[in-house]
C-alpha cells in the first residue's frame, strides 16, 4: 500500500496506478477507498493486459503467474521476490526476445551500483552476513525442517551458512537481498551468505564484503523492520518508489 498511495498521489511523474491483484478483494477495497483513483482488481495473469509496469510482491509459488505474462507482453517487471527469479532465469532470455525489462530494486540493501561496477572487472569473493531479531526469522522453512527454534534466545545463533541459492530456498521471505546482491555480482552459487538470529539487534542488519581487482567494499545497512511484516524493512517500499522514479526521470544518478 505505501507504493500504491504514493503513485496514486502523483509522486512518481509519468506513472499512474491502474490495477492490482489481491487475495481478499473486500479487504483491498477498504484499503484503497481513500485513493484518488482506486485501481481495478484483476487476476495475476491479467495485470500485463492493463499495465506497462508491474511490481511483483508475491509468495514465491505464485511468481510465474504474474512474471511470465508480463515478459511475454513486453512489459517492465519489477520483482521483489527476486529469489524466485533465479529458479526461472529463462525469463531473461524470453525478455530479450519480447523487449521486456526485468528491473530488480535495490530493496533493503545498499551499494548494488558499486557491486555492478566491480563485476565489470574481476570479483574474487562476495559475502553477506544477515542479522535479524529472532521474530523476523521465525517460521522459515529451513528452521522448521531442522526443528530449530529461535524463541527465547539470549545470544546470537548462526542458523545458516552457504550459498545465496541455498539461502533463498531455506529463507524465502528473509534473504531476497542476498539474491539481488548475487545477480549484481558473481551469481547465486558463488555468493556466500550467513544468517544469524540475534536477540541483541532491533533492526534487520546486512553487512556485505566484496573483494575484487578494482576495489574492496565493506558495507553495512541497518533497516527498521516493517511494523506489519518484521521479515522485511520499511526501506523496501521506498526502494520500489526510487526504482519506479528512475524509469521516467530525466536525471539518473548512479550506474
Amino acid at each position: 500500500m505505501p507504493v500504491a498511495r504514493r503513485v496514486d498521489a502523483g509522486d512518481v511523474p509519468g506513472l499512474v496506478l491502474v490495477a492490482a491483484s489481491v487475495r481478499d478483494e473486500g479487504r483491498a477495497r477498504k484499503a484503497t477507498a481513500g485513493l484518488r483513483t482506486p485501481p481495478r482488481f484483476v487476476a495475476l495473469s491479467a495485470l500485463a493486459d492493463v499495465a506497462d509496469v508491474i511490481v511483483e510482491c508475491l509468495p514465491a509459488q505464485h511468481f510465474l503467474e504474474v512474471a511470465r505474462p508480463a515478459i511475454v507482453r513486453g512489459r517492465t517487471l519489477m520483482p521483489l521476490s527476486v529469489g524466485a527469479l533465479i529458479d526461472h532465469m529463462q525469463l531473461v532470455d524470453l525478455a530479450r526476445e519480447s523487449g521486456a525489462r526485468i528491473v530488480v530494486p535495490t530493496g533493503a540493501l545498499l551499494g548494488l551500483d558499486a557491486v555492478r561496477a566491480t563485476a565489470e572487472g574481476k570479483i574474487a569473493s562476495v559475502i553477506i552476513v544477515t542479522r535479524k531479531p529472532p521474530a523476523g526469522l521465525a517460521g522459515a522453512p529451513l528452521l522448521i525442517k531442522r526443528g530449530l527454534s529461535v524463541e527465547g534466545l539470549t545470544e546470537p545463533l548462526q542458523v545458516f551458512a552457504g550459498s545465496a541459492r541455498e539461502a533463498i530456498a531455506g529463507f524465502p521471505a528473509n534473504v531476497n537481498v542476498a539474491v539481488a546482491l548475487s545477480l549484481a555480482g558473481i551469481g547465486p552459487d558463488r555468493t556466500k551468505v550467513e544468517v544469524w538470529a540475534d536477540p541483541r539487534v532491533t533492526r534487520n542488519t546486512h553487512t556485505v564484503s566484496v573483494r575484487s581487482d578494482s576495489s574492496d567494499l565493506t558495507m553495512t545497512v541497518e533497516n527498521i523492520p516493517d511494523t506489519d511484516n518484521p521479515r522485511t524493512g520499511r526501506i523496501t517500499a521506498l526502494s520500489v518508489l526510487a526504482a519506479l522514479r528512475r524509469l521516467t526521470s530525466p536525471l539518473v544518478v548512479g550506474s
